[in-house]
């Protein structure tokens, strides 16, 4: 709890900056979007932890029938619900959560998404049980987020140096086949695994997992 609490108030203090930020490798997202939505139904109710500011929960809303969308941050949910009032998206519904203590039932959801954000859970079990147990069977559970393992030993090296001045919360380091592992522990099949980036070499596997 006190790491959550931590990483809340970090990213609580950046969120403006963060919204602002453009996307870095635009191409490579829209390549991800594009596959997420191949899984989507209109019917769908889905759930995404992670959220953010909402860029991506509202850009999938059209896809689906309504979404739930999560954060630890509530400067993020904040400035997400700004969004989604500014652009008229009335079926996602932003709130701070995490999967682990969600208040929705068991069976809740057709489809979750977590992009960008795994590799910044301290208590990814928890999570993926949480995200497992909130799936209806048959469920998607779709991930991709940076892997400090498969990167330049540099970056990761820089990274501790920018936790010890406060600019940076808390970050794992996984790889790919790491994250498999930890998504079939808790009983996901994988069903899909691709790179999206568009220059580069790509250490941000996109993971597609069914519960059964």
């Amino acid at each position: 709890m006190i790491c959550i609490a931590n990483d809340a108030r970090f990213w609580d203090r950046v969120a403006r900056k963060y919204a602002a930020d453009p996307v870095a490798d635009a191409a490579g997202y829209e390549r991800t979007l594009e596959r997420t939505r191949h899984y989507l139904k209109g019917d769908d109710t889905a759930f995404e932890f992670g959220c953010g500011t909402g860029t991506t929960a509202l850009k999938l809303a059209p896809s689906v029938a309504r979404i739930v969308a999560t954060d630890i941050s509530s400067e993020m949910i904040a400035i997400a619900r700004e969004r989604a009032e500014a652009e008229g998206t009335t079926n996602v519904t932003f709130a701070v959560a995490t999967p682990d203590a969600a208040p929705w039932s068991d069976g809740s959801f057709d489809v979750a998404f977590s992009f960008n954000v795994m590799h910044l859970v301290a208590a990814r079990e928890a999570a993926l049980r949480g995200v497992y147990r909130l799936l209806k069977p048959g469920g998607l559970f779709i991930s991709k987020t940076p892997c400090l393992k498969e990167m330049n030993p540099l970056v990761r090296a820089a990274v501790p140096v920018m936790q010890f001045v406060g600019k940076a919360p808390y970050v794992a380091y996984l790889s790919a086949e790491d994250l498999e592992r930890e998504m079939a522990a808790v009983g996901f099949e994988i069903v899909e695994r691709a790179r999206h980036a568009s220059r580069g070499r790509d250490a941000r596997p996109f993971l597609v997992g069914r519960k059964p």
